[in-house]
């Protein structure tokens, strides 16, 4: 099985410049807990959580764009990614969602909630998940 078959590619992404504030808002307003940032270009540039906004943005009483709290390291798949290795991927990085990037465009996220419903993935999902437990 590949990510293809499990990813969602019903996705909304944030700016670079964005203010944490608009993040927060569309994050919000669809019900999400990330956003895949693209730079001036639309190419992938990092990932921002509802976690990064709270650590790195409101606890720091800073008015701040996404560009200085997301996570610049953007670890990704492709569509043709198997599940297995996008699982080991991350257990490995300890996150629960990464963006799926095809000819330089982030056309998805899988998330391990993904893996965890497909029968074909489930016991994988349930190891990452022991592993991103881990401290």
């Amino acid at each position: 099985m590949n990510i293809r078959e499990v990813m969602t590619d019903d996705i909304y992404t944030c700016q670079v410049n964005d203010t944490v504030e608009t993040a927060a808002e569309l994050m919000k307003e669809h019900n999400i807990g990330v956003l895949p940032v693209l730079d001036e270009n639309g190419s992938p540039a990092g990932m921002v959580t509802d976690r990064d906004i709270v650590i790195r943005g409101v606890a720091e009483h800073k008015n701040q764009t996404v560009d200085q709290v997301m996570t610049h390291e953007l670890i990704h798949v492709t569509p043709e990614t198997p599940a297995a290795h996008a699982a080991d991927l991350m257990a490995s990085a300890q996150v629960r969602r990464l963006p799926v990037i095809e000819n330089g465009q982030v056309i998805g996220l899988v998330s391990l909630g993904d893996l965890a419903v497909n029968p074909q993935s489930d016991d994988k999902a349930g190891d990452t998940l022991s592993d991103i437990s881990q401290p």
